[in-house]
């Protein structure tokens, strides 16, 4: 491989010759050989649209000279499009807050100036440096929990779409099994009936409950502190270059975002981001939820419930024959499972600030976009090859439920519930119906039995036999 010198404030270092990072991103590289991992795509998007606009604003301020901010403006744009995405070579684990990804950020952009001006890799009198001009007015105390934020509400809209998609699905479903009379249970065991529509009603109502969560944290997010520098003072940073970041911020990416309102906080705290976090873990919960709920649905199938069918998309077995197994139902109780562990790691960083700074920002930020990433693909691969191919097995939820004792829980007002726990057990003792029973005892005439143990209005409420019930 052919080499070029880089300079800074440490010495040289030998870099490729045709990469655009430099000394500080290749000495990184070699420091934290951890992981392979790179970070994600929303990460160094966002920086790039700080750099874009923070050479347009120092320009506008008269600190940037014309022709360097236009190569800086037209490098980052580059960036932001994704045309240097194998530049950005900085593991994830790196030295605290960050500083080796703004400066791998400034060093490519410096460097793809240069170009754009002119000059090659090796000319030592390069025009555009990746501190004194794509790093002007900032700090990567201010920069990084910036992108943060600008990362997040990057891909917050398509994360949003994706769970009104599932939320559709399974209202879609609610529909279609809104005839399903079937035996709801608690404690996993019995219970008085419900129709399949109303379970699948409610994962519906979850899921947009979930969304709802992830849409106020997001707004939060919203709430910039790019200017503070170092460490919110604003030091080197032009007393109109706050205000003008966040409103060049918002001409560019229309992501809404407004000053935070306090510099200070903003390096100091990362809450927001850990709250963002803990939103979309509670949605992790409920998908988990409901994923281990379509599994149980679909167990068996001659074994078990088998009250619902999911789609067969593969074999399930590489011995038996025939089998198939809930796939997407548990690669998203995986999905949930890791961001459980990505939003542990969260917290533990959000908790780690010390003082006018948090450290543990890449990590932070790494774990959050992955979170974010892995949700969009998981639920929507779930949705569409799962929830939307369910179908329901008629036979085998309503012949359960017609062997449930615990419809005589209806009869508890007409008879009381000492009586209806008598027939319950005669009729689950000897094996016959709780209307035989009822009807053997003489306490209601066959046409009360059939009014009160009426199952599809017992799932509309109300008190049954008494005109109360029945909806």
């Amino acid at each position: 491989m052919n080499y070029r010198t880089e300079k800074d404030s440490l010495g040289t270092m030998n870099v490729p010759a045709d990469a655009l990072w430099g000394a500080q991103t290749q000495r990184a590289a070699q420091n934290f050989p951890i992981s392979g991992l790179k970070q994600y795509r929303a990460f160094v998007w966002a920086m790039a649209l700080i750099k874009r606009a923070a050479a347009e604003v120092n320009r506008d301020l008269g600190l940037l000279e014309e022709k360097i901010a236009e190569a800086i403006v037209t490098s980052a744009q580059e960036v932001m499009d994704h045309k240097l995405e194998n530049q950005f070579i900085v593991d994830p684990f790196q030295a605290g807050a960050g500083t080796s990804h703004n400066m791998n950020v400034n060093e490519v952009i410096a460097n793809r100036a240069n170009q754009l001006l002119g000059f090659a890799l090796d000319d030592a009198k390069k025009p555009v440096s990746p501190n004194d001009h794509v790093n002007m007015a900032q700090s990567t105390n201010d920069t990084i929990p910036t992108a943060i934020r600008l990362g997040a509400l990057w891909r917050l809209d398509e994360l949003l779409k994706t769970l009104d998609a599932l939320a559709d699905a399974l209202d879609a479903k609610a529909k279609e099994f809104a005839g399903i009379v079937k035996s709801g249970r608690t404690h996993l065991q019995d219970a008085v009936p419900v129709t399949l529509g109303q379970e699948f009603g409610a994962y519906a109502q979850a899921v947009r409950n979930d969304r709802e969560r992830i849409a106020a944290a997001g707004e939060r997010l919203r709430r910039l502190g790019i200017g503070g520098t170092a460490t919110g003072t604003g030091l080197n940073a032009h007393p109109e270059y706050h205000p003008r970041m966040i409103k060049r911020i918002n001409e560019l990416a229309n992501l809404k975002v407004r000053s935070s309102g306090n510099l200070f906080e903003s390096m100091q705290s990362l809450a927001d981001a850990a709250d963002f976090s803990a939103a979309m873990n509670t949605l992790a919960l409920t998908l988990t939820r409901i994923a281990n709920d379509f599994r149980l649905l679909a167990s068996g199938p001659t074994t078990g419930l088998d009250e619902i069918r999911l789609p067969a998309v593969q074999p399930g077995s590489s011995i038996m024959p025939g089998k198939v197994n809930p796939v997407l139902a548990e690669m998203l109780n995986m999905t949930c499972y890791h961001v459980m562990g990505n939003h542990l790691t969260v917290s533990l960083a959000a908790a780690a600030g010390q003082l006018e700074l948090n450290v543990m920002m890449p990590i932070l930020a790494y774990n959050l976009f992955q979170t974010m990433d892995v949700l969009i693909g998981a639920v929507g691969a779930f949705t569409t090859k799962c929830v939307a191919g369910i179908t329901v097995n008629r036979e085998k939820a309503e012949g359960w439920l017609a062997k449930s004792a615990v419809l005589v829980t209806a009869l508890n007002p007409v008879i009381g519930y000492l009586k209806a726990a008598e027939v319950s057990k005669e009729a689950m003792a000897r094996n016959v119906s709780i209307k035989q029973v009822v009807l053997e005892k003489g306490w209601l005439s066959e046409a009360e039995v059939d009014r009160v143990l009426d199952v599809a209005k017992m799932t509309a409420g109300g008190i049954m036999g008494t005109g109360g019930g029945g909806g």
